[in-house]
Order: C-alpha cells, then structure tokens, then sequence
C-alpha cells in the first residue's frame, strides 16, 4: 500500500505542480553544475508540494537533475512523524538523502543544502559566527556549530527556528550552506547574495611538475587528475600545512574510510618524489591518492568520478584558508561518529557516482 500510494504521488504530482517542479529541477541543475557549489553527489534540494516532500535521492547528482529523476516524493506527514518518534526518516527510508530530516523540519516551501567551497572556507575557521556577522549583516541568518547529519542536524535547525523563526539562511560549521525560502527564485537569488558577500579569492599555486608525475604513473595504478587545480594539494605548502591538523568536513571521510590503517596526518602528508628504481608502490598501495611534494598529485585509476570531484573542492576550500586562519578541525570524537548510517550514505555518494 505505501508503494502503490508512492506511485501514485509520482504519477499525479507532476500534473498538478508541474511548473513548481521544474523550476526546482532547473535550480538543481544550476547549482549542480558549478562545482564551487556542489561536488559529485553532495548537496540537495527539495520542495513541500500538496503534502508531499520531493527530495534529492541519496547519492544522485544534482546536476543530472534534467536528465534524469533524481528527486523523490516523500509523505510530508510520515516525515514528521519519524522525527517526533525521533526516528531519522533516511533510516526508514534508505533512498532519501541523509539530510531528508532537516528539509522536513524547516517550515518553508523550498530548501537548498550546499557545499559552497567558499562558505565551508569560513565555516572551518574557529572565529567563524564573529566574521560572518559584519559579511551576512543585514540578513536573516543564524550560525550552526558543527554537529552530525542527518536528525542531529534537524534538531540544531528546530531549537534556531524555535528562537529566530524568520531565519532563511543557515550556515553549517564545519560543513556547508542552507537557504530556505518560498519559491526556487527566490532561493537562486538569496544564495547569490550570500555567495557574493562570502566569496574568498583562492590563493594561487605553484604549477604542477607535470613530467614528474607522468613518470610516477607510468606502468602503475596512478593517474593525473582530471582537475588541474587539484595539484595545489601537492604544489602549495600552505595548502599542505592545513591539511596535516586533521579533516575539516565530513566529505573527506570518504578518503580517510578507505584506508583505515592510515591516520588522517599520513593520508595527506605528502611523498617525496620517488627516485629511480625505488620500490614504493606497494608502500603506497592502500592509498586512493597520492601528494607528491612540491610536484602536484596522482590519484588512482580507480577513484569514482563523486571521490574525484570531491577532492577538487578540497583543494578549492584550502586554497581559500590562509595561513593564520584560526581552523576549528573535527574532534575525534566527531570523526568516529563519521560511521554507521552516516559513513554509509557518504560511502554511497561514491559508489553512485562511479555508476554516473
């Protein structure tokens, strides 16, 4: 019964709020495209139509949105109810994006959650609620310090709502963006608001040594990357600096899960550049990428184009961070949290993608 009532809601939505649907389908679409926004399979978006929740599924692309269904219609009710029971709907319901709890509990008709890489630029600093205050003046916005996805996250949004109910933006610490409003246009325009007054200059790098790095993946599981832009991980020292204290948001667990016998530290320390005749790719071969100092990057033949397109918007957040910025890294505790029904969907990110 609650299929054939699922079938039914996607049959018969589309009639009756088709225009509404294709705005929000187009809005996914601009903001899928422009990797400064959203990389591989992250960020969502959704809408409250006739007591329906249409939602991006987990692991889709928001870019694809055009081309192929990624958004799926929930019970608006059943939602609220699993997070009265305080039940996370993506546990009930494993298809919907692990931020299906927030889109539920925020009031408004239309719900934007991006990775915007120069927002998480702020977002990782530790005096991040004081700087924003003098960029977001004059805008209806409250600070979420860091705290996991999923229902978590959801009951952050209801205690700030409960208090500030006008808020329509939502900066996530540690994490990203979110922008509520009445109507997709709506939304497009108050997230260019918000890029533009957050927007940070990307520190330039040193190119990459790029005849160095074809002799490292010559006869071997290495690749270039498709992103020139990630090789500033490799040829960037400060760059190099941040990454050492640890991860700063959650999408880079993906990395730090596949090679559990590495710490967060070795992962991303950099190699030297192999000499002649040096046996080290076995060394190496539990790594899904490589950072060769001073040289650029490598990564494998095997990484997922979701894996390849999240590394670019690191490199894009760590060229945004200075060298004095005051960085607040992920606890211990909190990436251990990183696991379960949460590393679930963020391994799935990847694995959906490869598929793409």
């Amino acid at each position: 019964m609650k299929n054939q009532r699922r079938h039914d809601m996607t049959r018969n939505a589309p009639m009756a709020r088709r225009g509404e649907i294709q705005a929000l389908l187009e809005l996914t679409w601009r903001v899928g495209s422009d990797p400064l926004l959203t990389q591989g399979s992250t960020g969502n978006s959704s809408a409250k139509l006739d007591d329906v929740l249409w939602i991006k599924a987990s692991g889709r692309w928001m870019a694809d949105s055009l081309t192929n269904e990624i958004l799926i219609p929930l019970d608006l009710a059943e939602m609220q109810e699993c997070i009265r029971q305080d039940v996370d709907p993506s546990a009930r319901y494993p298809c919907a994006s692990l931020e299906t709890a927030m889109h539920t509990v925020l009031p408004h008709r239309v719900v934007l959650h991006v990775h915007c890489v120069s927002t998480i630029a702020w977002a990782v600093r530790s005096d991040a609620p004081v700087q924003l205050q003098s960029k977001l003046d004059g805008l209806r916005w409250q600070w979420i310090p860091y705290v996991a996805s999923g229902l978590p996250l959801a009951r952050e949004i209801e205690h700030v709502l409960s208090a500030s109910p006008e808020t329509n933006i939502f900066v996530l610490g540690n994490h990203g963006l979110v922008i509520a409003g009445e109507d997709p246009a709506s939304v497009e325009h108050l997230l260019a608001e918000v890029r533009k007054r957050l927007n940070i200059i990307p520190r330039k790098a040193h190119p990459a040594d790029y005849a160095a790095l074809l002799d490292v993946c010559w006869d071997s599981p290495w690749d270039l990357p498709d992103d020139d832009a990630v090789h500033a991980l490799g040829t960037d020292p400060i760059s190099q600096r941040i990454l050492a204290g640890g991860l700063l948001y959650p999408c880079q667990a993906i990395f730090s899960d596949s090679t559990p016998d590495l710490s967060v530290e070795d992962l991303f320390r950099p190699i030297p550049l192999p000499r002649l005749g040096e046996d080290w790719r076995g060394q190496h071969a539990d790594r899904p990428f490589l950072i060769v100092e001073g040289r650029g990057v490598v990564v494998r033949k095997s990484m997922t184009p979701a894996e390849l397109a999240m590394m670019s918007g690191l490199a894009q957040v760590v060229q945004r961070l200075g060298v004095s910025s005051c960085l607040r890294y992920l606890t211990g505790a909190e990436v251990a949290a990183i696991s379960g029904q949460a590393a679930y969907h963020y391994r799935e990110l990847a694995s959906v993608g490869q598929a793409r």
